[in-house]
């Protein structure tokens, strides 16, 4: 069962929320880990929604001497993201890696048997051809 707040238009609700209230509470711009904490996200999450965000220009991420600074830089942005759109969970992503894993594991047996079979073929016609030369003189 998915949590309605799965996708990405509500967290960056949220996220917004926990900058405009970082920010008025410290009277300065949050760092990613200060909004992480608020919310109570795991350091990734945090990270990856806020680069979505800003990929979206959403919020503005600014890197400085003393870490990274959150700024909102059009909040009404928010509207475009698709409301029934669900974020892949971490689940879902790493099952597709392993599920490619799988695939790419196949690929390389497969190469391998083929290789081997050539090898065989190969030595088999050397053989072949040595026997052959020897039977002429």
């Amino acid at each position: 069962m998915t949590n309605k707040k799965d996708n990405l238009y509500d967290k960056a609700h949220l996220v917004v929320a926990a900058i405009r209230l970082l920010e008025y509470r410290d009277n300065m711009p949050p760092s990613t880990d200060s909004v992480c904490q608020k919310l109570s996200f795991s350091l990734e999450q945090g990270n990856l929604i806020c680069k979505k965000l800003h990929d979206r220009k959403i919020i503005e991420i600014i890197e400085g001497a003393f870490g990274s600074k959150i700024y909102i830089r059009d909040h009404l942005l928010i509207e475009e993201i698709p409301k029934d759109h669900q974020e892949k969970t971490i689940e879902d992503e790493v099952k597709e890696f392993q599920k490619a894993q799988k695939e790419n594991l196949k690929k390389i047996q497969s190469l391998h048997a083929e290789q081997k079979k050539k090898r065989k073929d190969l030595f088999a016609e050397i053989d072949r051809q040595l026997k052959n030369g020897f039977k002429k003189k």
